[in-house]
């Protein structure tokens, strides 16, 4: 393990020089299989195309009933991207990515993690993982500084959802630039088979600007400590994930589909709501250590926290996962949606009652309204 030096703790607050470099030390313990987690690596660039992460890039469930030992690194990624066309801002990812990377493992799994910073960055980065027990949730251990890395080791001791994110001093500026992603730990006798998974994150832009307005956003401070965003979105992007933009998702009638999301925040909660459907079962805070709550239409989640929420779909329909907190949506860029297709069943609904439109409802991630 490492231990929370002086050097380490000053590094962690902003005080004195750049983070050494720490390896991990010792082997994986003994009857541990080790596996090493895929998590894409990107080189810092200028600008991107995107910060948006697929929903669908989801690490594949726990199959394993015996404690792994996995090897991750994460890259501290400062990049500039649209968050609507003609948009530009500076954002601060891991890998590239709003949200960063799922880590998948099970309980009792150990993690060696690593935390890159490249020497392109301008500021120095780590990573406060909720999954653990220890100093800042090995913020202290991870801080690097542009050209370092740093490392720690930990076991995943309780299961559950769990946010990570950068908490170097401004961590609410680098959260809401985009450093946070969730990592799942999964309970030793895993999670009930779905269908298909999805993955979202939400958090709020504090720009110089207006929704819209053309040209490169700075940050605003005294916004964000009014707490009045100029963006709330999923995955980094407005309307990311609609069909106007990157999507639709694609789902099929019958199917059930596990929708995972994390709060990064740095301020406001969302109220998590599938227009169309309900979370046929919910993990508040996914807590995976309690009973679900079942059939939640709008489940609040914290910044700094999580849900892991389940849905049926019986029927063909758009469903439309928003802030229920409408005005983020109409005005400020929340909004992903999926479609699910597959033969009707007039019993559960039927459209064409009294001619019944199914057009665009609470904005069709075109525009504002």
């Amino acid at each position: 393990m490492f231990a929370p030096t002086r050097r380490r703790v000053l590094e962690a607050l902003g005080i004195g020089g750049v983070a050494s470099v720490a390896g991990c030390s010792g082997d994986a313990p003994a009857g541990e299989e080790t596996t090493t987690q895929t998590v894409a690596q990107t080189t810092a660039n200028a600008t991107a195309e995107s910060v948006a992460a697929d929903p669908t890039d989801v690490p594949d469930p726990v199959d394993w009933s015996e404690p792994r030992h996995h090897e991750v690194t994460l890259e501290a990624v400062e990049v500039t991207a649209e968050i609507e066309p003609g948009v530009t801002f500076d954002y601060m990812t891991f890998d590239g990515q709003i949200p960063g990377p799922m880590i998948r493992v099970r309980q009792g799994d150990t993690v060696s993690f690593t935390l890159k910073n490249p020497p392109e960055n301008d500021m120095p980065h780590n990573v406060d993982m909720h999954a653990i027990y220890g100093t800042g949730g090995g913020a202290v251990a991870t801080t690097a500084a542009p050209g370092e890395e740093n490392a720690e080791r930990f076991e995943a001791t309780y299961p559950g959802a769990y946010i990570y994110h950068c908490a170097v001093p401004n961590l609410d500026y680098h959260i809401s630039a985009g450093m946070f992603g969730m990592i799942l730990v999964e309970p030793k006798g895993g999670l009930p088979e779905v269908d298909r998974e999805f993955y979202f994150g939400q958090h709020e832009l504090y720009t110089d600007g207006t929704p819209g307005s053309e040209g490169q956003h700075g940050f605003d401070f005294e916004a964000m400590a009014s707490e009045n965003p100029t963006y709330v979105l999923l995955n980094g992007e407005k309307y990311a994930y609609a069909a106007a933009n990157r999507g639709p998702l694609q789902a099929n009638v019958g199917e059930t589909a596990r929708v995972f999301m994390v709060t990064g925040g740095p301020n406001l909660q969302s109220n998590f709501h599938p227009i169309g459907n309900v979370w046929t079962e919910c993990f508040p805070n996914g807590s995976l250590s309690m009973e679900p709550h079942t059939h939640i239409q709008t489940q609040v989640v914290p910044p700094g926290s999580t849900m892991v929420g389940t849905m049926e779909l019986p029927v063909p329909e758009r469903i439309k996962l928003v802030d229920h907190a409408l005005s983020r949506v109409a005005r400020k860029g929340n909004l992903a949606e999926i479609d699910v297709t597959g033969e009707e069943d007039p019993e559960v609904f039927d459209p064409e009652v009294d001619g019944a439109d199914e057009g665009p409802l609470y904005g069709d991630g075109e525009g504002d309204g």
